[in-house]
C-alpha cells in the first residue's frame, strides 16, 4: 500500500482528492509540521461469518445477577 503524507501546515489539500487516493489503494497521513494527527483509509469489506467460534457465551448469560453483584459485595 502506498502511502503519502501531507503537512496540513504547508498546504490544505482537496477533500474530493484525498477520497480519490484512498478509493485507488492510497493510504493519506495527515501531519501538523512532523505530528502526525490522522490517517486515511479505506474501508474494507466485512465479512460475515470470518471469526466464527472466536467468542462464546454462556449458558447462564442472560440469568439475573446476585444481589451480592449489584451490592458491591461479591
Amino acid at each position: 500500500m502506498l502511502t503519502r503524507t501531507i503537512d496540513v501546515k504547508k498546504e490544505l489539500p482537496d477533500l474530493k482528492s484525498l477520497l480519490s487516493l484512498v478509493a485507488e489503494g492510497t493510504e493519506i497521513v495527515l501531519t501538523e509540521g512532523d505530528t502526525p494527527v490522522a490517517r486515511l483509509v479505506a474501508v474494507g469489506k466485512r465479512v460475515p461469518g470470518l471469526h466464527a467460534g472466536a467468542i462464546r457465551t454462556r449458558e447462564d448469560f442472560d440469568e439475573p445477577l446476585s444481589d451480592e453483584f449489584w451490592t458491591g459485595n461479591a
